[in-house]
């Protein structure tokens, strides 16, 4: 999937996934879409309510070797 910034969280525990993700999310214009990379397994249901709660978009979650991968469009 194509996207304009990328985001390393891995090794980094909640909130902090999500504060960093917010704050990459303000740098950007709408329609525009992050990846998120994160070892931390609460990440899907944090970044699946983040979404919900902003209004952004949670495109894709995926999981390979403990490793999770979002795509979160800008609302």
């Amino acid at each position: 999937m194509n996207f304009d910034k990328d985001l390393d969280a891995r090794g980094l525990n909640c909130p902090i996934p999500i504060l960093r993700a917010k704050k990459a999310l303000n740098d950007m214009t709408g329609g525009q879409v992050l990846r998120i990379l994160s070892t931390d397994p609460g990440s899907v249901k944090d970044f699946a309510a983040f979404a919900k709660q902003t209004g952004n978009e949670l495109l894709s979650s995926a999981e390979n070797n403990k490793e999770f991968e979002f795509y979160l469009k800008r609302k």
